[in-house]
């Protein structure tokens, strides 16, 4: 069971990753700029935060998609990840 959950984490750890690095790619994609820059702009103006929620879109699929096979405990893994990226995301944006 606690490996279940934690395996869950990670792939919610990983998914948001990811998500953050796709979401700079794609904002500096449209913006003309570099990925270093863009990500670089996002983190020297306080705005990681908004990076960080985007991020966690990949979470959804990786949810419900535990949920589907019927793996219960992992998707409660990732939902524990998604309130981890979400509670990062409030303390950066207000602190």
């Amino acid at each position: 069971m606690k490996k279940e959950i934690l395996t869950g984490f990670l792939v919610g750890l990983i998914g948001n990753s990811l998500g953050i690095i796709l979401c700079s790619f794609i904002i500096s994609k449209l913006k003309g700029q570099g990925f270093t820059e863009t990500f670089n702009l996002y983190l020297n103006s306080s705005n990681l935060w908004m990076l960080i929620s985007l991020g966690a879109l990949p979470n959804l699929a990786a949810f419900f998609g535990f949920l589907r096979i019927n793996r219960e405990y992992r998707a409660r893994g990732v939902l524990m990840a998604t309130f981890v990226a979400a509670i990062t995301a409030y303390l950066i944006y207000f602190l």
